[in-house]
């Protein structure tokens, strides 16, 4: 029976001329926030500490290097690693990792109260493109700048609850939901950097892309009997317009809380881990309702095929 309150760090955008420094600083700001109400657990966005550079073309690739982290924790933010330890908070937050291989991933990580880093995440589903693209209103380059991860999606026990990970464009994805909810995921953080309007169609603007995000988070929720913190980088950054919506979701689908702005802001909501058990002794009852026998084609086809 595990009770606690749950956050989310919602943060404004980040400019590019913004140091890592000064981000920490103002993700210190909504920890001391979230300490006061009482939160253990809180969530930050998807690359938490830097702008969305992925919207910019560079031939060479690695003139982009400098927006990732090849150690974590490092002196930039061991300062949030203290802080957190301190509070006797967990925390999750993105970050661009740099491997000692020279791999690049879009990666999250959860960190336990202790300040030990129990779950490694990197982005499955990554959108875009690779190459630029003139026809588009706006770049969106994951494709370039990243490898899709090779971690998979695990779950890993914190505060004693089974905690998951998810970044962004996984959210839209019911696979992604699924291996989660397969291994008893609890709690589900996602970070996103989501644009505003869709690259390639005026007509997807702020409140289609709000509905998606929302519907997509309150279905992989409820169908997977999970609470799930969803959390923003978003407004204005060097110009350009991220959605806001940050929104935490209990086991049945319903936002519990939800943002109201798009600068930093902090959600709270108390969380009863008890209502994932019921959600997934009923209806969800995987063991009892589950055909995998029919389930082949999901995990061995990419593309539609339309039958002849």
């Amino acid at each position: 029976m595990t009770r606690m309150i749950i956050g989310g760090a919602q943060m404004g955008g980040i400019q590019k001329a913004e140091t890592r420094e000064q981000v920490v600083q103002r993700m210190l700001a909504l920890m001391d926030q979230a300490h006061a109400a009482g939160v253990s657990y809180l969530a930050y966005p998807e690359m938490t500490l830097t702008t969305f550079f992925p919207r910019y073309y560079a031939e060479s690739r690695a003139d982009f290097d400098h927006w990732f982290e090849t150690e974590m924790p490092n002196p930039q933010v061991q300062p949030l690693f203290d802080r957190a330890r301190a509070y006797g908070m967990g925390f999750s937050f993105g970050f661009c990792e740099l491997t000692p291989q020279g791999q690049h991933f879009n990666t999250a990580i959860v960190v336990s109260p202790t300040g030990d880093i129990v779950l490694t995440y990197r982005k499955t589903h990554l959108p875009g493109h690779a190459e630029f693209e003139p026809e588009r209103t706006h770049q969106h380059l994951e494709k370039r700048y990243f490898l899709p991860g090779d971690t998979g999606f695990n779950v890993a026990q914190s505060q004693g609850v089974q905690m998951g990970l998810a970044i962004c464009n996984d959210r839209r994805w019911p696979e992604s939901w699924r291996v989660l909810g397969l291994q008893g995921v609890e709690l589900v953080s996602i970070g996103y950097n989501t644009p505003s309007q869709n690259n390639l169609s005026r007509d997807e603007g702020p409140e289609k892309r709000l509905y998606h995000h929302e519907l997509s988070v309150c279905a992989g929720a409820y169908q997977n009997a999970t609470y799930a913190i969803a959390v923003a980088k978003c407004g204005l950054e060097d110009g350009y317009h991220m959605i806001g919506g940050s929104m935490i979701v209990d086991p049945d689908g319903f936002v519990i809380a939800r943002a109201t702005g798009e600068g930093d802001e902090l959600i709270t909501a108390e969380a009863d881990f008890d209502k994932c058990a019921f959600g997934r002794s009923t209806v969800f009852n995987f063991a009892q309702h589950r055909r995998i026998e029919h389930y082949t084609r999901i995990a061995t086809q990419t593309g539609v095929e339309v039958p002849q």
